[in-house]
């Protein structure tokens, strides 16, 4: 069983933008938020160079990174196109007009 945490509301993340959260554990979580309102969470680093993805674009259901420029799928966390890496995801779930996020030991990547 997965235990929960209240994370706010979808309004609070911009559309097609980012917020990032310490839920605890040694790395920062960045929740996204797509044009079709969809929300993922992704640890907040790029596989390439660690660059912040909560800074990057989110296009569609990907995130460009900031730094170079890498597409990363918001699902998977799979680098695009030539590129090879991945990020972890954390599962994510929108209830009641809330968005919960996985607690960290209980975290998982999402499949």
């Amino acid at each position: 069983m997965t235990d929960w945490i209240d994370i706010g509301t979808l309004a609070d993340i911009p559309q097609r933008g980012a917020r990032t959260v310490h839920i605890g554990g040694p790395k920062e979580i960045a929740v996204f938020r797509t044009g079709d309102d969809q929300i993922f969470a992704l640890v907040n680093e790029c596989p390439h160079k660690k660059g912040p993805l909560s800074q990057g674009i989110v296009h569609g259901h990907s995130v460009a990174c900031p730094l170079h420029n890498w597409n990363i799928a918001l699902k998977s966390g799979e680098a695009q196109g030539e590129d090879k890496g991945c990020t972890p995801t954390i599962a994510v779930k929108q209830e009641d007009g809330r968005i919960w996020i996985a607690q960290p030991e209980m975290a998982k990547v999402a499949a």
